[in-house]
């Protein structure tokens, strides 16, 4: 069991799995403008960083575990032409909403969408040959449990790369991003989602989340080899990889 400390959306009734379930169904349906708004569009960069990491292994089957409303997933199958990418989500309203963009991008073919969880991955053993999560580690319920099962599913020496917020550093960086997420953010959230609390949360679960050498340390625990990370934005968000 990981032993970072536990925060959950909406305090101590029901797992953290149950909360995150219902925190992600709620603010749904303004998911990508909150995203695009409270990261003024610089979380699109991110993942673009991630995918030209990618290319590299050049990987045939992508796993895209917490895929939310599809936004990474979407982006690597028009990355990788001849790629499948199998993305899964906890959330039922997330997933429905990840379907139709799949659906308008027209890439059904390529890129399936299922209700799944990413601490019990319906998949074989050395299935996938790249696997990624874009802001949903810090959600599992247990981290090591999660970081296991990518590890199973993916093939020996294929890639996990995992993008998440990190806690800043630097002056005044990290100043301001403390003010914005922890006062801000919130206020805009309940304005424009209806559940101050998901964006209250997402404050809390970065401060208590381990980042840097922390999460890649985690990642050596359960088997990966070569990890290593990136900051991003003065540390804002990292991209974490590592192979099996």
């Amino acid at each position: 069991m990981s032993m970072e400390k536990v925060v959950k959306p909406y305090g101590s009734e029901g797992s953290k799995k149950e909360q995150v379930r219902t925190m992600f169904d709620n603010v749904a349906g303004r998911y990508d403008f909150l995203n695009r708004l409270l990261s003024m569009g610089v979380d699109i960069s991110w993942r673009k960083r991630l995918i030209k990491e990618m290319k590299q292994y050049q990987p045939a089957h992508i796993m895209d575990m917490a895929t939310g409303t599809a936004d990474l997933a979407v982006m690597a199958a028009k990355s990788f032409p001849e790629a499948r990418i199998t993305g899964i989500d906890l959330s039922p309203n997330m997933v429905s909403l990840a379907k139709e963009k799949v659906d308008r991008a027209g890439l059904n073919d390529r890129v399936e969408i299922r209700v799944g969880d990413s601490e019990q991955i319906q998949s074989e053993a050395d299935f996938f040959d790249g696997a990624m999560v874009a802001f949903g580690v810090r959600n599992f319920e247990d981290l090591e449990k999660g970081l296991q099962e990518m590890h199973r599913v993916l093939r020996p020496g294929q890639p996990l790369m995992i993008l998440e917020f990190s806690k800043p550093t630097i002056f005044p960086v990290k100043q301001v991003f403390n003010l914005y997420f922890r006062l801000v953010l919130p206020i805009i959230g309940k304005l424009f989602s209806k559940d101050k609390k998901a964006y209250t949360y997402l404050y809390e679960s970065v401060q208590a989340f381990p980042d840097y050498d922390a999460l890649k340390l985690v990642m050596e625990k359960v088997g990966f080899k070569k990890c290593r990370w990136h900051a991003l934005t003065f540390g804002i968000c990292c991209l974490y990889i590592g192979e099996k």
